[in-house]
């Protein structure tokens, strides 16, 4: 996890906010799926304000990906699985595949 290159996708989120709490699993979800290349990291907003103002988010819930400490995509509101994955889909190293399926 070290390196200007690491991956964070931070979820900033309220107990508040029932989409934040219906995104969670999903969120939990991608971190177990994608736990090689990405870090997920969940913001309250409500408790963790000065990071929220620091990075523009207004609300909850807003996903920002952090790649080498500059931002690089955000989804405000609730998302998909698919839109989320497709954001990463731009910014992720893809994994390695296997010779023989290049062949």
């Amino acid at each position: 996890m070290h390196g200007d290159q690491h991956t964070v996708l931070l979820f900033f989120s309220s107990v508040r906010s029932g989409p934040s709490r219906r995104m969670e699993s999903l969120l939990a979800h991608i971190a177990r799926k994608e736990r090689h290349r990405l870090k997920v990291m969940q913001v309250d907003v409500d408790e963790r304000r000065e990071v929220a103002d620091r990075l523009g988010v207004a609300g909850a819930p807003t996903l920002v990906l952090v790649r080498g400490r500059r931002q690089v995509a955000r989804i405000e509101g609730r998302a998909s699985a698919p839109r989320i994955e497709e954001m990463l889909a731009e910014h992720l190293e893809p994994d390695a595949a296997p010779a023989a399926a290049l062949a």
